[in-house]
Order: structure tokens, then sequence, then C-alpha cells
């Protein structure tokens, strides 16, 4: 049965589904929604009440928030595990993903990639204020991850894992702009981390194109 996913082409969290997918080869169409048009198809929102993606739709099964999605999906097919058996790993997964929600996603997304790149791309204004903040958040954010990331190339465990699939897209995103790569330098284990999992095929066709 294949998997219907409800997405913004430059959504970040979309896309850390559309590499889970790809991971595990599951076949899937994608419905296009944009979040931020607020004459979105009213249909929507009963497929997510808050009106945000990404969702899915399996079978008779509706459903969002994407750490619940790729969860569900990395069960319930066939392919790789992306989590690890090893509970201390599987807690460290888990805990990456928190941060990156919590505290990750707007900084380096929301404010130094949004700021520095999007805006400028789409000629939409620049909130050098916001830019500001965003570096000076991104710091504690790439600090923290320094200090629990795994030694064997991957973010929580030996192999590619949830918390990878979680955290490469805003990763990537932040450093298409000049002050993330700049920052990014300064963390030799994170550097190391996405030197090595940028090229991942999984990665490498999710990559959205700004234009």
């Amino acid at each position: 049965m294949t998997i219907e996913l409800f997405n913004f082409k430059f959504s970040a969290y979309g896309r850390i589904v559309k590499i889970v997918l790809a991971e595990k080869k599951i076949k899937h169409v994608i419905r296009d929604i944009n979040p931020f048009d607020m004459d979105a198809a009213d249909d929507y929102l009963q497929i997510h009440p808050f009106k945000r993606v990404p969702a899915i739709r399996h079978g008779d099964l509706f459903l969002y928030e994407t750490s619940a999605i790729t969860q569900y999906l990395d069960e319930a097919f066939g392919g790789p595990s992306l989590q690890p058996t090893n509970i201390q790993e599987r807690a460290r997964m888990r805990q990456v993903m928190a941060i990156v929600d919590n505290y990750g996603y707007r900084p380096l997304v929301r404010k130094v990639f949004s700021e520095s790149v999007f805006n400028p791309v789409f000629d939409q204004p620049v909130d050098k204020e916001l830019l500001k903040e965003g570096i000076e958040e991104s710091a504690f954010v790439l600090r923290a991850l320094e200090k629990i990331i795994s030694d064997n190339g991957y973010i929580a465990s030996s192999t590619f894992s949830l918390a990878d699939a979680h955290l490469i897209p805003m990763v990537d995103y932040f450093t298409m702009a000049q002050e993330g790569i700049e920052m990014l330098g300064d963390y030799s284990k994170l550097s190391a981390w996405y030197e090595h999992i940028k090229g991942r095929p999984s990665v490498e066709t999710t990559r959205p194109l700004l234009k």
C-alpha cells in the first residue's frame, strides 16, 4: 500500500520524512501542501488540524508529527532498521531528535538560513537582527551536539539512524549560509559527520532546489 506524503517542498521536516522513505525504499506519492497559504484546502485540516507539514496517509491511518511518522515508517516497513538496538544509542538518538526540535530548528533554519539565504533568493526583506540572534543561538546548539556526537561517523550510533535523518536537513540549510559554513568549521566532530553524511543518496536526492 503506497504512502501518501503531504508536504511543502522547502520544509526541513518534510525532508526528514523523505530521507526515511528513501532509506527504507518505501513507495510513496507526494501531495503538495503550502502551510503558509491561508487558502490551502480546508480538507487538509481533517488530516492535520494545525495545518502544518508533514503528514502521511497509509491506508486508514492518518499521521502527523515528524518523529511519530519516521518511527512508524521504520517499524512498519522492511529494510534496514533506523533505530539502534542498543538502549543507550537509542536514547541518544531520541535526545538528538529532541534537541533539533526544541532548540535547533528555529536558529539554524528559521533565523540563519531564512534570513541569510531564503529571503534574498525570493526577494523578501532580511531582518539582520533576527539573523544575528540566530547566529548566537546556533552556537549553543552546535556546541551541545559536538559534545554528544558518536565517534562512529553517525550522530548517535555506529549506523545511520533517525537522528541523522532528523539533523541533516537542518545542517544542510544552515550551511547554505556563509555564516553557517564558517560556524560549523569550529566543530570538528560535527564537520566530519556532515562531510560523511551529505553525499549519502537519500540526502542528495531529497535536497531541495531553491529556484
